[in-house]
């Protein structure tokens, strides 16, 4: 018992490091790919902290799943580097002992995990589709960042405005080019303000300005000076839609709508929390390291291993979603591979100390063999 609360304390400590690490790196990566995103006018500036909420909720059970399976192995590695294993077999005592407070320690983590996978990633990804979409529909002015000129959602109209209100329905200095059927027209003026009529669609209603058409390349251009010009900026809203792909939809949504990519879908949401459970019971047997060498090896194999893994999901997955392979067949293959790996390191760990275990019986013909040619190997 006294053992269990040890490695317990032990286990969450790490965990703890091991995910603050993690995850410091995954949310960096995002700022700098969502800041990205802001600066070139695809997200509203101040969505960015919301977005990199959703998009951290969006790889937590992946985070989950790599901090219990580090942990573990750098928890069991250090003591068979400090040779604490030594005492642990010397009781009598197998390495399978190991597996019920690596389980009392993991099981949360596996529940949360399963709790992110089926219920908040979904939720996550349709807010971000929406944060993202809602800017979209959002009128031309309103995107515009003071300084810089934006190209409008139709590509066919530039905008540059020196300043915008705080409510962003007033802008100063305004410069508007557009290019349709081949003609060039530039609407300049000291003001302008988004109004909306009665059939819900947005102008920007220009003051005191002037308007040049003409042609690229030709001499030819017409002057117009105003004092009130409208520019038709976007028609009726319509309501936001969301995202509506598989990776977005409610666990019952996809259970009431099994289409391919909806199963494949559900089969990345099952898998998560199974293999976050197998790579616990597989880092027990695979933290196995010389107390006098290194534990780097045992660290780069497990990282290894979990790429491959979380690899082989995507593929059955991607194989599921192309109507290649049922739900069914493509949800054992993998993890029962996994178990069938845990079972056989546990066992030749377990036989280690055995006369019949390879490496001894190894050992024993290099030593008769060595001993035939009377040489000290």
């Amino acid at each position: 018992m006294i053992f269990q609360r040890a490695l317990r304390r032990e286990l969450i400590s790490t965990a703890g490091a091991v995910f603050t690490t993690l995850f410091t790196i995954t949310i960096t990566i995002m700022l700098i790919r969502i800041l990205g995103q802001a600066a070139g006018g695809k997200v509203a500036s101040q969505d960015v902290f919301a977005l990199i909420g959703f998009s951290s909720l969006n790889y937590l059970p992946i985070i989950l799943s790599l901090t219990s399976f580090v942990s573990v192995l750098l928890v069991v590695s250090r003591s068979y580097q400090d040779s604490e294993m030594v005492v642990w077999f010397a009781s009598g005592l197998s390495l399978s002992k190991w597996i019920k407070p690596v389980l009392s320690f993991g099981l949360p983590i596996v529940v949360l995990t399963a709790t992110l996978s089926f219920m908040v990633t979904p939720w996550a990804n349709r807010q971000s589709a929406e944060f993202k979409e809602r800017f979209q529909k959002r009128e031309d002015v309103a995107k515009v960042s003071p300084g810089r000129f934006q190209e409008s959602s139709s590509s066919d109209r530039v905008f540059f405005v020196e300043g915008v209100s705080g409510d962003a329905t007033r802008v100063r200095n305004v410069f508007v080019n557009t290019v349709r059927n081949g003609q060039n027209s530039v609407v300049v003026a000291n003001e302008g303000s988004i109004e909306i009529d009665k059939q819900g669609d947005k102008f920007l209603v220009l003051h005191d300005g002037r308007r040049y058409d003409g042609a690229p390349n030709q001499p030819q251009f017409r002057l117009m000076e105003f004092e009130r010009y409208s520019v038709l900026v976007s028609q009726q809203s319509q309501a936001l839609n969301g995202d509506l792909s598989a990776r977005a939809l409610p666990t019952r949504t996809l259970l009431a709508n099994m289409n391919s990519f909806n199963r494949g879908e559900l089969l990345w949401r099952m898998s998560l929390p199974i293999m976050g459970l197998l790579l616990m019971l597989l880092a027990i047997p695979l933290s196995f390291v010389n107390p006098r060498g290194g534990r780097s090896a045992n660290l780069m194999t497990a990282l290894v291993l979990f790429v491959v893994y979380s690899n082989m999901i995507s593929v059955f997955q991607a194989a599921v979603a192309r109507n290649r392979m049922s739900l069914l067949l493509a949800s054992w293959p993998i993890h029962l591979l996994v178990i069938l790996a845990i079972a056989a390191l546990f066992l030749w760990r377990s036989k280690m100390n055995s006369r019949y275990h390879p490496l001894v019986v190894f050992a024993s013909i290099r030593r008769i063999y060595f001993r035939g040619r009377k040489v000290v190997p």
